[in-house]
């Protein structure tokens, strides 16, 4: 019987190559972790501090180079990060090097509302706690506590993404029939602004009206513009 001594060695270089990774992966599991690192993926002021994530990353843990790299469960740390309300995702990982890596997307509030216990409204129209650490400059909505907050979301985004609007506009109060009446920062005259609807028509026809009136220097003159009527803007005197 011819021995086939390729195949031997092959058998042989393929267990060395198996037993060696092994032995690698298991040697750097028992390994210390050696630093961590945070990103905020959004651009937004962190409204949660890194003190805190790296709390919630370690649990009871003194030091992150107290922690074996095996003994750390990555999605029950992406779980603890998750649930904390300034949060709105998160990713955790362990680099080669033995770094703690963690990507966090924080919660994005488009406007504060006021209440015994004022709290953000956020971009995908949930309630989120205000943050100790950092306040948004964002509008201020008074509002009874039932009322839908879908089409007012919408609202607001498109007034975050209008620079004019954003500029312009400080605060909204919502009737409980869902009827919105805006405040300016620069002028005492409010806006009319009815239901969140017809948004972008709504917001030319402001505009369109705001610039004409400040060419005429007639700006100061007006108590309230109504935008409820279609192409038309009803403009009421003091």
């Amino acid at each position: 019987m011819k021995i086939n001594w390729g195949l031997i060695k092959f058998l042989v270089l393929t267990s060395l190559v198996v037993f060696l990774f092994s032995f690698t992966k298991k040697r750097n599991a028992t390994r210390n972790l050696s630093k961590i690192d945070i990103e905020f993926l959004d651009d937004n002021e962190p409204f949660i501090t890194r003190s805190t994530v790296n709390k919630l990353l370690i649990q009871n843990h003194d030091s992150v180079t107290g922690i074996v790299k095996e003994a750390l469960v990555l999605k029950e740390a992406e779980a603890r990060l998750r649930e904390n309300k300034m949060i709105r995702d998160a990713e955790v990982f362990i680099t080669v090097d033995g770094v703690l890596g963690a990507r966090i997307e924080q919660r994005n509030p488009i406007a504060r509302v006021a209440a015994s216990n004022d709290y953000y409204l956020d971009a995908d129209g949930k309630n989120m706690p205000l943050s100790r650490v950092y306040s948004a400059r964002v509008p201020i909505v008074r509002m009874n506590s039932k009322v839908e907050v879908g089409a007012l979301t919408t609202l607001l985004l498109k007034m975050r993404d209008d620079d004019f609007m954003k500029m312009s506009v400080v605060g909204l109060n919502v009737s409980n029939d869902g009827l919105i009446e805006m405040q300016l920062r620069k002028q005492d005259f409010k806006i009319i602004f009815g239901k969140a609807e017809n948004i972008e028509k709504k917001f030319q026809n402001f505009k369109a009206f705001y610039q004409k009136a400040k060419m005429d220097s007639t700006l100061q003159s007006y108590k309230t513009v109504d935008l409820q009527f279609g192409s038309q803007v009803v403009a009421t005197k003091k």
